[in-house]
């Protein structure tokens, strides 16, 4: 994964502070689980398959820096970071962490062309569950 190599941290925990006190049992980092949701919509895994990675892949494991032995998140997690950010406002913080740390390393331009995949889909869309279409809390 040259995402860790190429930009670093990508997202500090500071930057989610407002949304994640210090108050209670520590959790997971919320700059680490914003790197799972980013890491998860490039590779379109649900909750479930995204956890199992960070559990078991060594490819998530070292773009987050964690160790070969970490345990890992049960899925249900992404799905509370996710209302955390947006009862506090913050749906669009992680894009534009994103966004800019790209623009700073030169892989994005301002202003520049944007090209979409117009194609469209003889399947009518699907629904998907809150918790990331998990069957059971321990996928």
């Amino acid at each position: 994964m040259r995402v860790r190599d190429e930009l670093g941290e990508l997202f500090a925990d500071a930057e989610f502070a407002e949304a994640f006190e210090a108050r209670g049992r520590p959790g997971w980092s919320p700059g680490r689980l914003a790197l799972v949701t980013v890491l998860q919509f490039a590779e379109n895994l649900t909750d479930c398959a995204a956890a199992h990675r960070v559990r078991y892949g060594m490819d998530l494991k070292y773009a987050l820096g964690l160790e070969l032995d970490d345990p890992g998140f049960d899925a249900s997690v992404l799905s509370e970071f996710r209302t955390r950010l947006v009862e506090h406002g913050m749906e669009e913080k992680v894009l534009d962490l994103l966004l800019t740390a790209l623009k700073d390393q030169g892989l994005v331009k301002a202003k520049g062309k944007q090209r979409t995949d117009s194609t469209s889909s003889a399947q009518p869309p699907v629904r998907l569950r809150r918790a990331g279409g998990c069957r059971s809390q321990n996928c």
